[in-house]
């Protein structure tokens, strides 16, 4: 078997159209929110992404060919064509990322992305893109979250909460106590016959 080779699972276009109208080539994600291409696999999370490639049993680690930058990578074996070469889709954090052999036939590097809060199309640029629209995020704990976001996730949440059980939210909230406060500052307005809400 050639290094990298494995079935094509996953290279098929997953017939759709851009908002535009028009085609495009993306394929349905795997389950790991990447794709299983014919020489490597690759999965993804928001944070980092795994490439696993085929390789032949019993290759050891001084055998392997990777390099990773901010921007580019290549790996295979030493000797042989590169498996995957070229500009990463986004940058990424090569003192973070790192590479191993799995169970001694499959070489696989994790990539730590520098963007935390994108979800790629394509480990390298130029190779079969995946379409994004269709990827299904892992579920995360408030907790993960930077405070800023926190803060409107939990207000959002709350406001579905309110609209559920038929009260207000808080942006509707604060427009009351506004106008409660205007009312008690003008006490010789009448507003009897105005419409609130």
């Amino acid at each position: 078997m050639q290094i990298g080779q494995t079935p094509d699972k996953a290279d098929q276009p997953a017939d759709e159209t851009t908002e535009e109208g028009a085609a495009t080539d993306a394929i349905v994600p795997n389950a790991g929110n990447g794709a299983d291409l014919s020489r490597y696999s690759w999965t993804q999370t928001l944070q980092e992404v795994v490439v696993s490639t085929p390789i032949p049993k019993g290759t050891r680690g001084r055998d392997c060919a990777v390099k990773i930058t901010p921007t580019a990578i290549s790996l295979g074996l030493k000797g042989q064509d590169a498996i995957l070469s070229g500009d990463l889709w986004a940058s990424v954090k090569p003192d973070d990322s790192l590479w191993s052999i799995v169970d001694g036939n499959t070489l696989e590097i994790t990539l730590q992305k520098s963007d935390a809060m994108q979800w790629w199309r394509a480990v390298v640029k130029g190779e079969p893109e995946v379409d994004t629209q269709k990827i299904e995020p892992e579920s995360s704990k408030l907790d993960d979250l930077d405070p800023e976001t926190r803060a409107t996730v939990e207000k959002m949440m709350y406001d579905q909460r309110q609209k559920q059980m038929g009260l207000p939210t808080s942006d509707e909230q604060k427009k009351q106590q506004i106008l409660q406060q205007f009312m008690a500052a003008h006490p010789e307005m009448d507003f009897s016959n105005a419409k609130i809400g």
